[in-house]
């Protein structure tokens, strides 16, 4: 890397500014930024003489602008020296401006917080059965996806784990450069399967202060990490269960894949857990060493992607064709909240599997109300109880609405004891509302939904009899409690359901598209299971996360986008040991296109209202890996198309030659944003009469015909042309033109939605038609 010095051309103003001091670097107002170049220009193998000469560099950059080299050199705590080019340090606000000035630099960006994508037992708005899981032929031809090495950006891993066992599994691949951090915990090991792990701190210490020794270690401590990680690429696990619940052979997407586990994510301070400069820094070296498919359940708020450190991370990933998979975040049901939009990204959505943790409410009536729940206790057979509102149990000098959301110290004993209470769903934790109930002395507990989270149930490993109704059934319940003068009931212990319909519904919390940042890019991209998924856990935690709970399990049900997420990850596992040669792009076409957006009774999929729900939800719809093997057809893509795509957007020319790492300019005209060979069509804002889109796709298959069939959207006519495609190899490639004309008329305005569907009779390949009016 070459850098020239700023001196030539910044204010002597500036420069008298920031010639030195280590004052302003330790001042009230210094912070951590990322200042980010682009790509390096490594040739051949990266030495440790390169990176340290990439590492000098940096420091004499910003020893540039504030005087002292050894003042740079203390003020950087992360110097990205592999594939990224950057680093990440402490500066003030002034001082970052006027680096991001300079000429050679992408973006300079603080080094923002980012989240976990797990609902937990909080509300922040794997065990798989049937449909999901791909058959033992499907394995058998991918080898169980054992070519493919699945890093995992997270809380770490617990690597006693029986999901990380290497039993049956040969060498580890010498192409892996990897490493087992375990110098500072000599407990911690590595094997033929967890083949490496990496922690990275530094930038939550740059954040939340100085970490004592106990943060040295990958080993996870949380949990997240654990059951993302397995269900990629867990190995084979008999009589795997959740209490005795959903009990079965544990399994990842790419059971004999290899594993990496980088730690990115660390206890939560004011709901901070993940940095930037830290995902940054295991992005760099997960690319180094080797990884296939880097699998990524966090995200922050949707932002440039210049400023986006998991954007700016992937891209350099999908640089070395490796596929990066990200969940949508956990921000639903309202529009336009979906995270991780990048086009070089696959994005994940949540929905429901055809498997429930049923518990059930039985009212004095007779009346039965199917529940949620993986309580780990039950009440007496047949045994009813009086039951009533939280409210009316409320402790003195508490709210009502406190008490109604079942606080903890919201209820009186008095009023409470032996009792089922009703606790409205919000704001504080689950299983929370569970242990305040039974601190009171209540023997149960009911938890209802509002009308935004409506059948939305998720099954908590709650620590008193407990169960989750729908907003339908809690209004019900309501009415029963207020018209009955003794009012009882009884819950039932929880049981295991597989075959339920209707499957998969949408997850209220699953964040929804449009994308705030490329509304021409649809996202979410897929959905998978995310609800109530069973994966492994760390010996270190319960199952709730909460520290009044003694209980510990091997595995857990989790629910959120982060468990969606691994589930395409090791799908794409797969398909990187059965088709080594194809590109991320290809791998995500083959996802998409062979999805579908029907549910088991068969109906369209809804969400979590009983609405139908739509491609801001699903994306494609829910995956199929058992097509996606064999799709025929993909829509494939790369690195210029997607800086031509940036162009297009508008970045700065420079800012995209320095961020492609080579020489590369955009194009006199500018490309339509809609012509990214993606594999939907999206329009936000068909303004014109017409819209002309084009769209090549590759053969993957044997020689055929393909016809094309659209579904118009609500006011908008397709036109595709030509209308049927001829392959005669493998690897053809033949380009079409979609045209999109609004209908004449008064026609009402908003998102309409269709499909374009190439067949051959044997293959489907279906992309969604997203079109603004």
């Amino acid at each position: 890397m070459k850098l020239t010095s700023p001196l030539s051309f910044l204010p002597s103003l500036i420069l008298l500014v920031y010639l030195a001091s280590e004052a302003i670097l330790a001042s009230k107002d210094s912070s951590s930024y990322v200042v980010y170049f682009g790509g390096h220009s490594h040739v051949g193998e990266i030495t440790e003489d390169a990176m340290d000469r990439v590492r000098e560099t940096h420091y004499e950059f910003l020893g540039s602008f504030i005087g002292s080299h050894e003042i740079a050199a203390n003020a950087i705590f992360y110097s990205y020296t592999k594939h990224i080019n950057g680093f990440a340090a402490h500066l003030d606000h002034d001082l970052a401006s006027a680096i991001s000035k300079h000429p050679e630099v992408v973006s300079v960006f603080p080094n923002k917080a980012l989240k976990l994508h797990t609902t937990r037992s909080w509300d922040f708005l794997g065990l798989e059965h049937n449909s999901f899981v791909p058959s033992s032929s499907i394995w058998r031809k991918a080898r169980f996806g054992e070519d493919s090495i699945i890093a995992n950006l997270d809380t770490g891993v617990w690597p006693e784990s029986k999901s990380f066992r290497d039993e049956g599994l040969g060498p580890i691949p010498s192409r892996w450069k990897g490493i087992c951090q375990n110098q500072k915990d000599a407990t911690f090991h590595c094997n033929r399967k967890l083949i490496g792990a990496r922690y990275f701190h530094k930038g939550y210490a740059a954040a939340v202060g100085p970490l004592n020794s106990s943060f040295d270690s990958p080993r996870d401590l949380d949990g997240h990490g654990s059951h993302t990680l397995s269900t990629a690429a867990g190995s084979f696990v008999p009589g795997a269960s959740v209490f005795g619940q959903g009990n079965g052979t544990a399994k990842g997407g790419s059971p004999r894949a290899r594993v990496a586990a980088y730690k990115v994510c660390w206890p939560p301070v004011k709901g901070n857990e993940c940095y930037d400069a830290d995902v940054l820094a295991a992005f760099d070296a997960a690319i180094h060493d080797g990884a296939d498919v880097i699998s990524v359940s966090l995200g922050g708020e949707p932002t440039s992607f210049l400023n986006d450190s998991v954007a700016i991370g992937s891209f350099h990933a999908v640089k070395k064709r490796i596929v990066v998979v990200c969940s949508a975040g956990n921000s639903g049901p309202g529009d336009g909240t979906v995270a991780n939009v990048a086009p070089w990204q696959i994005t994940v959505g949540a929905s429901t599997m055809d498997r429930e943790f049923a518990s059930n409410l039985i009212l004095g009536n007779g009346k039965h109300y199917k529940g949620q729940s993986l309580s780990s206790t039950s009440l007496p057979h047949a045994k009813f109880y009086t039951v009533m509102a939280a409210s009316k149990a409320k402790a003195k000098n508490v709210t009502a609405s406190d008490a109604q959301l079942c606080k903890l110290g919201s209820l009186d004993p008095k009023k409470a004891k032996g009792k089922i209470l009703v606790c409205l769903r919000g704001q504080n934790g689950r299983v929370e509302k569970g242990r305040a109930v039974a601190l009171a002395g209540g023997v149960g507990m009911v938890l209802e939904n509002t009308n935004v989270t409506g059948n939305d149930l998720t099954a908590d490993p709650h620590v008193l009899p407990a169960t989750q109704l729908s907003f339908k059934d809690s209004l019900a319940l309501s009415r029963y409690i207020s018209q009955t003068n003794k009012p009882i009931a009884h819950i039932t212990p929880s049981r295991t359901v597989l075959g339920t319909k209707p499957a998969p519904v949408m997850a209220a919390f699953s964040s929804k598209g449009p994308s705030s940042v490329a509304p021409e890019i649809l996202k979410p991209d897929i959905t998978a299971p995310g609800v109530s998924v069973i994966a492994a856990y760390t010996g270190a935690v319960s199952p709730t996360n909460e520290q009044f709970d003694a209980r510990r399990l091997l595995f857990n049900a989790v629910s959120g986008t982060s468990m969606s997420c691994p589930h395409i990850s090791g799908i794409a596992g797969l398909l990187k040991t059965r088709y080594p040669s194809w590109s991320p792009a290809a791998i995500r076409s083959a996802i998409m296109t062979t999805a579908t957006t029907m549910d088991d009774i068969p109906g369209p999929i809804q969400n979590s209202t009983n609405m139908k729900a739509t491609p801001f939800s699903f994306g494609a719809g829910h995956v199929r890996p058992n097509l996606a093997v064999n799709p025929g057809l993909v829509y494939d893509s790369g690195i210029k198309d997607y800086l031509n795509f940036l162009c297009s957007l508008g970045y700065n020319a420079s800012q995209i030659s320095v961020f492609s790492g080579k020489n590369f300019a955009c194009k006199s005209r500018k490309t339509s944003l809609y012509n990214l060979n993606y594999p939907s069509i999206t329009v936000p804002n068909l303004s014109s009469r017409k819209v002309t889109v084009s769209r090549t796709v590759k053969n993957v298959g044997r020689p055929s015909t393909y016809t094309v069939q659209a579904n118009n959207p609500h006011g908008v006519y397709v036109a595709v042309k030509p209308t049927s495609l001829n392959f005669t190899k493998v690897g053809e490639q033949k380009t079409f033109k979609v045209t999109l004309v609004k209908r004449k008329g008064k026609v009402a305005k908003g998102y309409v939605f269709g499909e374009l569907v190439w067949s051959d009779k044997k293959h489907r390949v279906r992309s969604p038609i997203v079109v603004k009016l």
